[in-house]
C-alpha cells in the first residue's frame, strides 16, 4: 500500500523570540513525536553535522524518521552530506545546490554529478525548488527537467510564486508550468506564499485564496504521485513554516501567528487530502 509520511522541520521549531527563550532539541523532538509526525527535517543551512548527529539518538528514542536539506557548495561538500545522510539513515536529501552556473547548459552536468554521487552512496536525492540555488528560476528548472530525465524534485512552490510574482488567480500558463513541476516531484513541502510574501499566516481571512490555491496544488501533486508510484511507494510532506524573518513580526518583534499550531493545521489538511485520495482508489 502506498504511504504518506509527514515530517516537521526542526528549523521551523525555532522560536527566535525577542526574549531569547528557546525550547531544547529534546523538547522539540518530544513535541513532534507527540503530535503524530512521522519524522523531522534537518536543515543544514541553519545547523551543522554536529547538530544532526545530536538528533540521531532522539530519532531512535521517539521512533522518528528524518530527511536532510543540504546546501552543497562543492562536490566535496556534497560527498560529506551524503555520508551524513547514510549515517542517519535519512529518507532522502533535498538539494538546494549552491553551484549555480548561469546557463542551463552549464547546470546540466552539475545536476547529473549530484545524482551520480548520490547513487554511488546509496542515497535518494531530490532537488528542491528554491530561491538562490540551481533551481532558482522556474523557467530554467523546466528546461533542466527536459534535459535531465532522471532529475526529481522536492516541491516547495512558495518560492516560485514569489520569484515569478504569480497573479491571482494564476494564469493558464502559470498553472501549466506548476503542473509540470508537480509531475516531477517525488516529495512536497508546506508553506503558503503570495506573489509578494514568502510565508502567509494560514488563518487570516485575507490569505484564504492563497491557502486554497496551495491546498489544490498539494492535492494535485499527491494525486499525480499516486498514479505513477509503485503500489508500495512512500512519499513525504514536510511542514516547513520558518521562523523570523520568514515569519512576519509586529513592531514588538513578536510573530503575528502561532507557527506550531499552523503546522498542526497543515498536517491535518494534508492528512485529509491523503484520505480523500485513498478513497478515490
Amino acid at each position: 500500500m502506498q504511504r504518506l509520511e509527514i515530517h516537521q522541520s526542526l528549523w521551523a521549531m525555532e522560536l527566535r523570540r525577542p526574549d531569547g527563550v528557546e525550547r531544547s532539541l529534546e523538547e522539540n523532538m518530544a513535541l513532534v513525536a507527540e503530535a503524530g509526525f512521522d519524522g523531522v527535517g534537518i536543515d543544514l543551512g541553519v545547523a551543522d553535522a554536529a547538530f544532526a548527529r545530536r538528533v540521531a539518538p532522539l530519532l531512535e528514542r521517539h521512533k522518528l524518521a528524518c530527511q536532510i536539506t543540504a546546501f552543497p557548495k562543492s562536490m566535496a561538500h556534497w560527498r560529506e552530506t551524503l555520508a551524513l545522510a547514510r549515517d542517519l539513515d535519512a529518507r532522502f536529501v533535498n538539494v538546494i545546490g549552491q553551484i549555480m552556473p548561469i546557463s542551463v547548459e552549464g547546470m546540466i552536468p552539475v545536476v547529473r554529478r549530484h545524482i551520480e554521487l548520490a547513487e554511488d552512496a546509496g542515497v535518494t536525492v531530490h532537488f528542491e525548488t528554491h530561491r538562490n540555488c540551481i533551481t532558482n528560476d522556474l523557467f530554467s528548472t523546466l528546461q533542466l527537467l527536459d534535459a535531465v530525465p532522471e532529475m526529481s524534485l522536492s516541491a516547495d512552490l512558495s518560492h516560485y510564486v514569489v520569484d515569478r510574482e504569480f497573479v491571482y488567480p494564476p494564469t493558464a500558463r502559470d498553472q501549466a508550468q506548476i503542473g509540470r513541476i508537480l509531475e516531477r516531484s517525488e516529495v512536497f513541502q508546506g508553506r503558503v506564499a503570495s506573489r509578494e510574501q514568502i510565508q502567509l499566516q494560514l488563518d487570516f481571512p485575507q490569505h484564504r485564496k492563497w491557502v486554497d490555491l496551495f491546498l489544490g496544488w498539494w492535492e494535485s501533486g499527491l494525486r499525480g504521485w499516486r498514479q505513477r508510484a509503485p503500489a508500495d511507494g512512500v512519499t513525504n510532506f514536510l511542514c516547513e513554516l520558518g521562523p523570523r524573518e520568514y515569519a512576519i513580526t509586529g513592531r514588538d518583534g513578536e510573530e503575528l501567528s502561532d507557527r506550531w499550531q499552523e503546522s498542526l493545521q497543515m498536517k491535518a489538511w494534508v492528512e485529509a487530502i491523503w484520505a480523500r485520495l485513498q478513497a478515490e482508489g
